[in-house]
C-alpha cells in the first residue's frame, strides 16, 4: 500500500515537472526578442557590415573584434570562419546610466535580486539566439548583456 502511494505521488511530480518544462519551452519557441541588434549590429550580419556601421575597432583579434564606445561602454563582435557575426557582448562599467534596462531588453522588467544584482537568460530558438542581462551593483557597477548564435 505504501509502495503504490509513493509511485503516485512519483508519478504525480514527474507529470507536474513535465507540464512546466514543456510550458517554459512552449512560451520560449513563441516569444519573439524585442532587443535583436546593438548599435544596429546583428547575429548573421556579415563582419564587413558590421565594421562598415561601427567604424575601426579599437582591437582585432581572430574571430573577435574590440569596439571602446566610451569610458564606460564597451563592445565586443564575434564572427566565425564564414566571417559572420555569431555573438555580441556589450559591457557597461562604472557609470552605468546609459545601459539598457532589462524593459529594453526583454520587453518587460525584470526582478532585482535582493543585493541589487539582476540576471536574466532567455532563448528565442525561432530568432536562432538567446540573450542574457547580468547587472551586478558591486563596488565596480556593471551591466553586460550578450547575445549568442543558437547552434
Amino acid at each position: 500500500m505504501q509502495k503504490r502511494g509513493c509511485e503516485m505521488k512519483c508519478r504525480t511530480f514527474i507529470i507536474g515537472i513535465s507540464i512546466l518544462i514543456f510550458t517554459v519551452s512552449a512560451i520560449s519557441q513563441t516569444e519573439k526578442p524585442t532587443f535583436t541588434a546593438y548599435k544596429g549590429v546583428s547575429i548573421g550580419m556579415t563582419i564587413e557590415k558590421a565594421r562598415s556601421i561601427l567604424g575601426n575597432p579599437k582591437e582585432k583579434a581572430e574571430g573577435q573584434d574590440f569596439y571602446k564606445i566610451s569610458e564606460s561602454e564597451s563592445f565586443q563582435v564575434y564572427f566565425d570562419s564564414s566571417q559572420t557575426v555569431t555573438a555580441l557582448m556589450v559591457t557597461f562599467s562604472g557609470t552605468i546610466d546609459a545601459a539598457p534596462t532589462p524593459k529594453d531588453v526583454f520587453g518587460e522588467d525584470v526582478a532585482a535580486n535582493a543585493d541589487g544584482s539582476i540576471f536574466k537568460m532567455v532563448r528565442y530558438p525561432k530568432a536562432g539566439f538567446w540573450i542574457s542581462y547580468n547587472r551586478s551593483l558591486a563596488e565596480d557597477k556593471m551591466v553586460s548583456i550578450a547575445m549568442q548564435k543558437i547552434n
